[in-house]
């Protein structure tokens, strides 16, 4: 971790007293792994989203590997079979595919957005392709209704990777939602903090329960007695230690969900701080040609503020970064960038339709700075301060 102090850095802290006093509770109680917390976060997270089932576990990286372990040792997918993923995302949108035996099939984004371009996504289909894991980059959601018309017509499951964007909207309806399944992730960094975290939410009560059952061991014993997925024994000595499919350990601690049901209750106001925030980075950023944004395609909760140079002959990026780390401005790349430029790749089964001249450009010329869950207002100020300085 970095020592560093920075005027304007990454993230913002969003507890308060009573996340304090919600973790101190669970000290008291000595009762620290998955639990009744565990149950209470999640029921009150699916009726956030609107969701029949939400699952927490670890991390949004563990949200990816359990839905995608859940989606092969069901049956909906096969190894072997191909998703479609766009070029720009965090490395564990990746891994689990691979991880479970599947083909990553990359395609590039739409520079504007950041996000997949559906007319990409439609012309990358196989006979191979089986599902699109579409990931809402940076709080921005994607284009549903296209996504969901291609996949309908060529019979293909949608996913979303749903960890940059909770409390994004499509037309009114929260990202995540969209598809068969939809994760998220409740990291320190994110829009609501668990500390380290992650949701799984679906409508699907078969997948719920093979989620229930690989979360913990894959053993049977968080399972409901009315599970589709397997019959329970009245004896339960026997269901304390009886496993039915190779499972992990990915539980949360009763620690994190007691914060994270306080959380809860202040995503609108933090989602609303960001939209805010946003609306005044972006009117200042038009202001400055050399730099562009990522166009908000309806609702986005707005993760950080990318920036792309629009002209890397006049200017390069390492100088810009080098200067705003200077001035104790906090960046990171877009996300992974391209993530095909990365080593890990050369061990994953993959296929790369076309070219992915928009993920390169992203990947050469953009950084992001961070967005907070109260006005930033001022620390975007001497962000675009030290920006015209380059113009």
């Amino acid at each position: 971790m970095e020592d560093r102090q920075y005027i304007y850095p990454l993230s913002d802290d969003t507890w308060g007293r009573e996340e304090i006093e919600a973790a101190l509770e669970v000290l008291i109680s000595r009762r620290f792994t998955m639990g009744q917390k565990t149950l209470e976060f999640e029921e009150k997270f699916a009726k956030w989203c609107g969701s029949e089932h939400a699952i927490m576990v670890n991390s949004g990286s563990s949200a990816n590997l359990l839905l995608f372990a859940a989606l092969v040792y069901s049956g909906r997918l096969q190894p072997g079979d191909e998703v479609i993923v766009p070029a720009v995302s965090w490395s564990t949108t990746y891994f689990p595919l691979f991880q479970h035996g599947l083909a990553l099939r990359f395609v590039d984004i739409d520079r504007s957005t950041l996000n997949l371009d559906p007319a990409l996504v439609e012309a990358a289909i196989t006979e191979r392709t089986k599902a699109v894991f579409a990931v809402n980059l940076l709080g921005n959601p994607c284009c549903f209704d296209e996504l969901r018309n291609i996949c309908g017509s060529n019979n293909l499951i949608l996913l979303e990777d749903n960890c940059e964007a909770l409390g994004a909207k499509y037309k009114g309806r929260l990202t995540g939602t969209f598809g068969l399944a939809g994760t998220f992730s409740t990291f320190y960094s994110h829009h609501i903090c668990t500390m380290e975290g992650g949701v799984v939410v679906t409508d699907d009560s078969e997948l719920n329960d093979y989620m229930l059952s690989i979360r913990a061991h894959g053993w049977t014993r968080n399972l409901n007695h009315n599970s589709t997925l397997y019959s329970k024994k009245e004896d339960p000595f026997y269901e304390r230690f009886n496993f039915i499919m190779p499972g992990y350990n990915l539980r949360p601690l009763e620690i994190e969900a007691a914060i994270g049901i306080k959380q809860i209750d202040r995503i609108e106001s933090i989602i609303s701080h960001r939209r805010k925030n946003a609306e005044y980075f972006t009117s200042k950023i038009k202001e400055l040609p050399l730099f562009e944004t990522q166009k908000d395609i309806d609702e986005s909760s707005w993760f950080g503020f990318p920036i792309i140079i629009t002209d890397p002959k006049k200017i390069s990026r390492d100088a810009i970064v080098s200067q705003l780390e200077k001035n104790g401005i906090e960046t990171r790349p877009i996300v992974a960038g391209n993530f095909v430029k990365n080593k890990a790749i050369e061990y994953m089964n993959h296929s790369i339709y076309g070219t992915l001249e928009n993920a390169d450009f992203v990947h050469e010329n953009g950084f992001f700075v961070g967005n907070h869950s109260s006005s930033n207002n001022m620390e975007i100020r001497e962000l675009i301060a030290v920006l015209s300085n380059k113009q």
